[in-house]
């Protein structure tokens, strides 16, 4: 059994390992929030006319499952933490991407 990203069903010592992970970066303060990605649709605008299709992405393999929103103070802080998720999660891929705005 695979999963949607076609990597192995996670087991019981993944779900432990990253719950310990997420509680570590919880207690830390550099967790602000994690959740689950449905496949949605993609919307672009050009010239005044919106265009609307299934998306963001053609294949199902290539659907973003999930996400964490973290608190990073420099991008290798972001990295550091990166490695340790792919060292608990295995094989696979991701972004690294700022969030820009307020913090009010």
């Amino acid at each position: 059994m695979t999963t949607n990203g076609g990597g192995p069903a996670p087991d019981e010592a993944l779900f432990a390992e990253m719950g310990a992970l997420i509680r570590e970066m919880a207690s830390a303060g550099v967790l602000l929030a994690t959740g689950g990605l449905g496949q949605g649709f993609h919307v672009a605008s050009q010239g005044g006319e919106l265009s609307v299709t299934d998306g963001p992405y053609a294949e199902a393999k290539e659907t973003i499952v999930s996400f964490a929103l973290i608190e990073a103070r420099s991008d290798e802080e972001a990295l550091q933490l990166a490695r340790r998720f792919w060292s608990v999660v295995g094989d696979g891929e991701g972004d690294v991407r700022p969030v820009f705005g307020s913090p009010e």
